[in-house]
């Protein structure tokens, strides 16, 4: 189907097109406000299955605009895991539920610097299928990218509500920053933005794995560059990379001094690594994890898939369902 972007449909387990079926409006709290489940009635379905394929073409026709080998699939895991990695596990407050990064503050925070071009690349899909919600066409436009660039599947349902403002973000930025000034302090914020949200650091180093596609960009983020030289595939080839390569501090740019933030470069120049990928193999507790992914993809899938699963429904105050056993 993509001419820019692979498909492997030997790693892939397609989707069975699961149809959302009509909800009710229910109020919950969350943040300490009462707030709807699902801020506009459903009064359809919606059919996963069609969702997928038109987000699959927003990246296929995105990809051949583009002069390079990059793709929107590595912005939109970006968006599905900034819109959730918000949360604070101590108060409740952050995460997609709500797709609050439509307003300010989240969308004004530094950390979600070009997303707003992810954001709006979806709004055709969003106009498709208005009774999906915001929340969940971010979350799920990750999961399709991942899975359709040879990841794991990823464990993925539906019932994210949409907030009418952004006043139950968090007021400040709190996204995981790439650089805090030392190897240390960047070890440490690493540690305690992800702690945070409950993560562990085996899941820390398995999500971070997600490096393997994408790139940055000077005018977003600062930093340049891919992590790898298959940046439309998913894999454990960041793992390999920080391994086996020699990281040193990026001095130029295309011949000329550079002037960006401080960032790390394989000896041809042409790969990157931010600082905070760096303290994965330069603290040992995360180290192992790096090594036991660079040997073993297939542990590497099954734990991406449970940690990107369970930040994506960080804050969603899904229904408990309980054992048939407890029903009487």
């Amino acid at each position: 189907m993509f001419s820019h972007y692979a498909r492997h449909s030997a790693r892939v387990v397609k989707a069975t097109a699961p149809v959302i079926a009509a909800t009710t409006t229910l109020y919950i709290y969350q943040d300490s406000l009462l707030v709807p489940t699902v801020a506009h009635a459903k009064e359809a379905g919606v059919d996963l299955g069609k969702v997928r394929e038109a987000i699959l073409g927003v990246i296929e026709t995105d990809a051949e605009k583009r002069s390079d080998s990059s793709s929107m699939a590595g912005t939109f895991i970006r968006l599905s895991w900034h819109c959730s990695g918000t949360y604070d596990a101590s108060t409740g407050v952050g995460g997609c539920n709500g797709g609050r990064q439509r307003f300010n503050p989240e969308a004004s925070f530094g950390n979600n610097a070009g997303l707003n071009v992810a954001r709006d690349a979806l709004e055709p899909v969003k106009a498709k299928f208005p009774e999906l919600s915001y929340a969940d066409l971010y979350t799920y436009a990750g999961v399709v990218a991942v899975e359709e660039a040879g990841g794991p599947k990823i464990p993925f349902r539906t019932g994210r509500f949409d907030a009418e403002s952004g006043e139950t973000s968090p007021q400040t930025d709190v996204l995981p920053n790439a650089d805090m000034g030392s190897r240390v302090h960047t070890t440490n914020h690493v540690r305690d933005v992800f702690y945070r949200m409950g993560f562990s650091d085996q899941e820390i180093v398995a999500l971070l794995g997600a490096h393997a596609m994408g790139r940055c960009y000077p005018d977003r983020s600062g930093f340049w560059g891919p992590w790898t030289n298959s940046e439309t595939t998913f894999s454990n080839e960041y793992f390999r990379l920080l391994l086996e390569e020699r990281w040193s501090p990026k001095l130029t740019h295309n011949g000329k001094p550079w002037t960006g933030p401080d960032q790390y470069e394989d000896a041809s120049g042409q790969l990157m690594m931010l600082p905070s990928d760096i303290v994965l193999i330069s603290d040992p507790d995360f180290k192992k994890w790096v090594e036991v992914y660079a040997k073993d993809s297939d542990r590497f899938y099954s734990d991406f898939a449970k940690a990107f699963s369970k930040l994506l429904e960080l804050g969603v105050p899904f229904p408990i369902v309980k054992p048939w056993y407890q029903f009487w």
